[in-house]
């Protein structure tokens, strides 16, 4: 019998079931590896107990492929995917992506703009009073009243416009099983109002306002900015699990949808347990004729060693989803991982990567957060660190010790994200030695994301000064190694904040330290961040202050062409970018310059395709 899930009538009767106890729609290839957040649940769930099977990419034109498994006894569980569906179509300029990686193939197609709304609208069409439970990235950001850029407008809560009883908002691992315990013990998902890490929606306001904090009706967020950010702002401030107060907000005719606080950190126990359950650790095997799933690649090799992040950058949204204490596994579980993965027969020796969201977070940022969560209000990092700031990286470097000690292994990589302000903190020089001698393959990537002061400081970035001082202490490193390795840094144009004198200081940068990105981030607005926030409403909802933002199309050209100011492809919009800055200064032949003046290069282009013309007159004549 096969190891993965059913994903057919024949699948279920080889495993002598009649009627399965969930259907899991998702708008991802089935993937049984645990960077799948189906794969997951999935499992947690079939650890307690329960059947599940795997509806993976349904036809969403046909209703009927959402019926191939049949009713299921207690509920439908629905995601868009390990992305939001919108993000995994369409690039910040809202053109169509070419490739989707969770796809058999890459092809794109395979899935719905709103995935989870219009998986929900075809389960409804079929099943009418069967239980419908949403989950995953795209369900957890869009829980309450929500910024959508695609439609650059404000939208309901994904609850009331899927049509779906519950959402499982976070990780979901604790609540899922919550919430089907409660269906299997006959409780009507109506009634399923008291799980924390979940939505739901009522009509009755003394349950919805049981200690509570009511946020600004939904019909006045939809038309007064300023109503929005106050209430996104109560949402972020109640993002921890320990302190956060349950929310709700009012709609039309009496509607109220709920948020009860988040769910408890799981304990290092139960990561490990999560951890160790029985993936397949590969794609479904029906898609091998397609190629397989291209983002299994990115993961096959590489192994999770902690969730959350106390980093607090405005444009993320883990705050919101994973949260901002750390939980990490234990050694044992990991080196578990690691020696599954030696075993498998497309295994290089090369480990790609250890890590989480933030690679060297390893802990909780202080002990209090262990018992009295974040600090609602205040940062670990942001704009210095807090006094109570735990640094120490020897956990971790004694984790990296034992992988690059297995037998099989030759190399371990850090590819997640380091918080380079965190590591150069650390007055103990010991994991940066670790990390340039054995975990860097010529390049570090780091992610400043911009060098002017006052961009950081929207962008909850630590200053500029500290990133100066992290370059040369790894190059001082690195020379003391005899190692030549390089540091790339990620950098972000058109973040809220950022006008083009910002964005010529960047280029500056850019052109002082001799480099030349071969990518561009342009600052994408995703649901419920910080930063999304500040570009939709022009107000930094921390202080309320205005925020300048370039939402204009040709503007967020110009900021991305100066970060990228060689390519000639560029050479107009930096031209214009720099004139409109008041810049001319960076016209010329100067060595200093940007870009030389345009009647030389006029003439340069005249003289080439006089040039062309002169050969294809040659070659005709011939």
């Amino acid at each position: 019998m096969s190891g993965f899930l059913p994903v057919s009538k024949s699948d279920m009767e080889e495993r002598g079931i009649e009627q399965l106890d969930f259907v899991y729609v998702t708008g991802d290839a089935y993937v049984d590896h645990p960077s799948f957040g189906h794969a997951i649940i999935s499992r947690v769930l079939e650890a307690h107990g329960y059947t599940v099977g795997i509806i993976a990419q349904p036809d969403w034109k046909n209703p009927d492929s959402i019926t191939v498994l049949g009713e299921p006894r207690l509920g439908f569980l629905v995601t868009a995917g390990n992305m939001d569906s919108m993000v995994c179509h369409y690039s910040v300029s809202k053109k169509r992506r070419s490739t989707d990686a969770y796809t058999p193939g890459g092809v794109t197609g395979k899935r719905p703009d709103y995935a989870t709304a219009v998986y929900c609208g075809m389960i409804r069409s079929i099943y009418k009073q069967v239980p419908v439970i949403i989950g995953g990235i795209e369900a957890s950001l869009r829980r309450l009243g929500h910024y959508d850029y695609w439609s650059d407008r404000v939208k309901r809560s994904l609850l009331l416009d899927s049509g779906a009883d519950l959402i499982s908002y976070g990780m979901g691992e604790r609540s899922i099983v919550e919430i089907a315990d409660a269906l299997a013990a006959g409780i009507a998902v109506s009634d399923i109002t008291f799980i924390d890490g979940t939505v739901f929606k009522t009509k009755d306001r003394e349950l919805a306002s049981y200690d509570a904090i009511e946020l600004p009706p939904f019909e006045q967020m939809k038309t007064d900015k300023r109503a929005y950010a106050q209430s996104f702002y109560i949402q972020y401030c109640n993002t921890d699990p320990f302190s956060g107060k349950r929310l709700f907000e009012t709609y039309k005719y009496g509607t109220m949808v709920v948020q009860n606080p988040p769910a408890k950190p799981l304990s290092q126990i139960e990561m490990d347990d999560i951890y160790a359950l029985p993936y397949m650790r590969a794609a479904h095997p029906s898609y091998e004729a397609a190629g397989g799933v291209p983002a299994i690649s990115e993961v096959k090799f590489s192994l999770v060693s902690s969730r959350g992040c106390f980093g607090g950058c405005s444009f993320c949204a883990l705050t919101f989803h994973q949260g901002r204490i750390i939980q990490s596994r234990s050694h044992d579980s990991i080196i578990k991982e690691a020696k599954l993965l030696t075993k498998d027969p497309d295994f290089k020796g090369y480990i790609h990567d250890v890590g989480g969201p933030t690679a060297n977070f390893r802990h909780p940022a202080c002990e209090k957060q262990l018992t009295k969560g974040a600090c609602p209000k205040k940062q670990c990092l942001f704009p210095v660190p807090c006094k109570n700031l735990k640094i120490d990286h020897q956990d971790y470097i004694s984790l990296l010790r034992k992988l690059r000690s297995l037998e099989g292994v030759k190399k371990v990589f850090i590819r997640s994200g380091i918080r380079y302000d965190y590591l150069i903190y650390d007055k103990d020089q010991e994991f940066l030695r670790e990390l340039c001698m054995h975990h860097v393959s010529g390049q570090l990537k780091v992610a400043p994301e911009h060098i002017s002061n006052a961009v950081l400081q929207r962008l909850g970035k630590p200053s500029v000064e500290v990133y100066h001082k992290f370059v040369k202490a790894y190059e001082k490193m690195n020379q003391k190694l005899g190692k030549k390795q390089y540091l790339v840094p990620y950098l972000m144009s058109s973040h809220p904040g950022s006008t083009l004198k910002e964005a010529v200081e960047l280029a500056e940068f850019l052109r002082d330290i001799g480099y030349q990105p071969q990518q561009v981030q342009d600052f994408y607005p995703t649901p419920s961040t910080i930063s999304a926030c500040m570009y939709y409403t022009g107000l930094d909802p921390r202080t309320m202050e205005p925020v300048y933002t370039a939402n204009r199309p040709h503007e967020k050209a110009m900021q991305r062409a100066l970060i990228q100011y060689r390519n000639p492809k560029n050479y107009k919009l930096v031209k214009e970018a720099l004139i409109t800055a008041g810049r001319e200064d960076l016209i010329g032949n100067d060595r200093n310059c940007l870009i030389k003046p345009e009647k030389r290069r006029d003439i340069r282009e005249a003289d080439t395709k006089q040039r062309k013309r002169a050969g294809n007159r040659k070659y005709r004549k011939k």
